[in-house]
């Protein structure tokens, strides 16, 4: 990976997450640097992870390469509105802010931005995050390049052709661990409901579904449809259990789930 000095700016769980990933990977620690409001946080930051940490946003811009935008989209505007004296045409920008649009975030910041859009998620946090990427036909491949290998660091990419498709993206991945938060907590409530204690029914639960995502993993050339098969036996309990899914029209629920994320993404990006 290409090696440029870089500014977080707002280091949150996921800046964090992304600057453990590239140390992780070998990237230097003396080429990044996050920006927290916070002295106590910065201090911490700096203390835990050997990087640069401060709390003066536009200085930190200034000196960097790249600068991530990783404020929450309440608090963009504000801060692309102080760094008017910041020559955008020399660096990438890369917002993590879901919402803002490449051109609103122009907008913003009175002046074009060469900026590739980003929706990682929170499995980022532990290096297996899906991070969807967006960038207008004027960034440089090079640019595209740098923005892919940051986020694959922390995980796993996939590129949209239009901005759009980045809404598709949340509703895919970026709001996608919490549909499996819901499911394995009705499964270990229910798991506690026929005697398991608490922590015995998490561990059923979560090592069943770590055991899954990795056979789909390990064959990726298996339809789901098919893994769902091979563990049904026609008559079993796996089959009286998925007709109550399907009774209950599951597929349906769950594109009627993924159709509002994506209408919610599309109301948010009026509101900034």
């Amino acid at each position: 990976m290409e090696q440029r000095t870089i500014a977080f700016i707002g280091a949150g769980n996921m800046a964090r997450s992304i600057i453990a990933g590239l140390i992780q990977s070998g990237y230097p620690a003396s080429l990044l640097t996050a920006v927290n409001r916070t002295p106590e946080k910065s201090a911490a930051f700096r203390d835990s992870n050997g990087i640069n940490a401060n709390e003066d946003a536009i200085a930190s811009a200034k000196q960097a390469d790249v600068v991530v935008l990783g404020v929450k989209p309440q608090g963009m505007e504000e801060l692309l509105a102080s760094m008017t004296e910041i020559d955008w045409s020399k660096k990438l920008a890369i917002s993590i802010a879901a919402g803002i649009s490449v051109a609103r975030l122009s907008d913003m910041a009175s002046a074009p931005l060469n900026l590739v859009r980003v929706m990682p998620n929170t499995p980022s946090l532990v290096g297996e995050g899906m991070s969807g990427l967006y960038a207008p036909e004027s960034v440089t491949e090079l640019d595209r390049q740098f923005a892919g290998d940051l986020l694959q660091a922390v995980g796993k990419i996939c590129w949209v052709s239009e901005e759009s498709g980045i809404n598709a993206i949340i509703a895919a991945a970026g709001s996608a661990p919490a549909y499996f938060f819901l499911f394995m907590e009705a499964m270990q409530a229910e798991a506690e409901r026929q005697g398991f204690d608490k922590q015995t029914a998490r561990a059923l639960v979560q090592q069943s579904a770590l055991g899954a995502a990795k056979m789909v993993v390990a064959n990726p050339n298996i339809e789901l449809a098919t893994l769902r098969e091979q563990v049904t036996s026609k008559g079993g309990t796996t089959a009286q259990a998925l007709s109550v899914f399907n009774n209950n029209q599951l597929s349906e629920t769950v594109s009627e789930a993924m159709q509002a994320a994506v209408r919610r993404a599309e109301e948010m990006e009026s509101l900034f």
